[in-house]
Parts: structure tokens; sequence; C-alpha cells
């Protein structure tokens, strides 16, 4: 397979979001949405309105979430609505709660490993295009959050959300086995970015490097310093230079983000996906 591009630039800035956009050379048709994370209530480190507004202004695009599988403040579309006010995400955009009802959409994954079915907000089908917006940094379960987790759990409703984490049993949701879980995003994963496939494109950006997710309320301070910007049509690309950026740093900090990714076993999630086939892990690091 040959190799995929992956964009990179050091200086994060709105005006850099633009300019790595443009780079990919992709036009998003259509009614585009806009998956990001809008920050759990007392998350301090998830990526500001402002900085993401020219780029979301430039693509037209709407900003999209689903609800959690857990208690939060984002666990119900009243209260979701809430924090997207709060955060000031729906002062500049129009926003979506995707599930915001039900039933979800339900897309078929013939080729998944672990799950044969994803289900993800039903107003997912009112969109063209997608633009995944990520914040790379760790997590709690996944081992670390990128592009692949924005298009698995983040894209999948509540009920999704619990589908996936329990590889298929969510009664299982927080006791599954941590490898299946793993898989089941991937599959997951690729459900959506078949989904839109050619009109997707994606968005990691470094900063903030803690070792817990915007998911929660009460997060590390970031343990390194902001690497910079990557963007890629490839989710599976871009979230593996993210990884080889962290592995390959000699920021004191470094060790503590490498052992949360580890001890979840986080890269798994691009094996898995590399395996499905929508995505290489061998890139080409095109810096701007």
């Amino acid at each position: 397979m040959e190799k995929s591009k992956v964009y990179f630039m050091r200086d994060i800035t709105p005006e850099n979001l633009i300019k790595i956009y443009e780079a990919l050379g992709i036009n998003l048709p259509g009614k585009v949405a806009v998956k990001l994370h809008s920050g759990e209530k007392g998350n301090q480190n998830y990526i500001r309105p402002e900085f993401v507004k020219a780029l979301i202004e430039k693509v037209g695009g709407t900003v999209v979430e689903c609800n959690t599988a857990y208690d939060g403040e984002r666990d119900t579309t009243e209260k979701h609505k809430k924090l997207m006010e709060d955060h000031g995400w729906a002062k500049y955009f129009d926003v979506d709660i995707m599930d915001e009802e039900g039933p979800d959409l339900v897309i078929d994954i013939p080729e998944g490993k672990v799950i044969n079915k994803n289900y993800v907000g039903k107003n997912m089908a009112a969109y063209d295009s997608m633009l995944v917006l990520s914040h790379f940094k760790g997590h709690p379960m996944g081992g670390y959050g990128g592009s692949l987790k924005q298009l698995s759990i983040g894209c999948s409703s509540s009920f999704g959300k619990a589908y996936i984490h329990g590889a298929g049993v969510p009664e299982n949701i927080w006791t599954a086995e941590q490898d299946k879980f793993l898989e089941s995003m991937a599959d997951a994963a690729y459900s959506v970015d078949k989904y839109f496939k050619g009109k997707i494109a994606y968005i990691n950006v470094m900063c903030n490097l803690s070792v817990d997710c915007d998911c929660c309320a009460v997060a590390e301070d970031p343990c390194m310093k902001d690497i910079g910007i990557l963007a890629s049509l490839d989710p599976i690309a871009v979230d593996q230079a993210c990884i080889d950026f962290v592995y390959n740093s000699d920021d004191p900090g470094r060790d503590h983000l490498v052992e949360r990714i580890e001890r979840q076993n986080g890269v798994h999630t691009i094996e898995s996906a590399s395996n499905l086939g929508f995505g290489n892990r061998e890139y080409e690091l095109c810096e701007i």
C-alpha cells in the first residue's frame, strides 16, 4: 500500500489550522459535520471554540456531538446543550447533538472483527461530509484519543458508546476485555470512515498533552509541551504519526504519557484499524 501523506505544522494557530486543511486538497461537499469534543464540565484541556472558529466557518460546518454513556454534564441532550452554551460552542456555531432523538442510525459492519453493527446518532444521515477535528491526548480507557476515537466513540450514540465499550454487549460497558474494546473501536471507526468515504478529512491538534481525555471533569494538567498540528485523509496514518511524535520526544513528561498509552495497549486500536484495511500505518510526513 502506498504511504499516506500526513501534513505537519509546528505552530499551533487558527491560521495554521486553515493552512493545513487546505494542504489536504479536499473540498468537503454539501452539509459538513465537524466532529469535535465539547469538553466535559470542569475540564481545562479541551480545545476552545475561538481557536477553531475560522476553520469551521471556512468549511461552513455544523458542530456535531453525541451524548455520553456515563454520568456527567453530557449524558442527556438537555445538559449537553447547556454545556455547549457554557463552553461557547453555541455562541459561534450551529450545534447538533446527533442522538438527540432516536432511533439510532445503525451502520452494518460485515467486515467487523468484534462488532457487526455501529449505533450512531441518527442525525448523521443529514450530512454529506465530515471534518474530524481531534485534540490528541491520553485517555484513561483507550490509552490515547485521536481521530480513530472521534470516529468511533465520538460519533456513536449514548447506547452505541456502551455497545462499543462492551464489545457488543452494552451491559459489559466497563468490564469487557480491553483488547476487544479497542478492536470494537476500530470496527466502529471503519464504519464511519466508509460511510463518508472520500468526503472526510482528519486534523489532530497536539496541544495540552494530558494523560487524561477531555471527557474527564477532573483531568491531569498537560505533562508534555505542545507538538503541533497534523492532518491527513487517512485516520490511521494521522494517529500513528501522533503516537510516533510522542515516542520520539525528549520531553521530560514523555514517559508519563507513554505509560498511559501502553498500560491500556492503546496502539492496538491502530493495529486493529490497519488490519481492516481502511488506512495505512506507513506515512510520509510533509512539514509545511
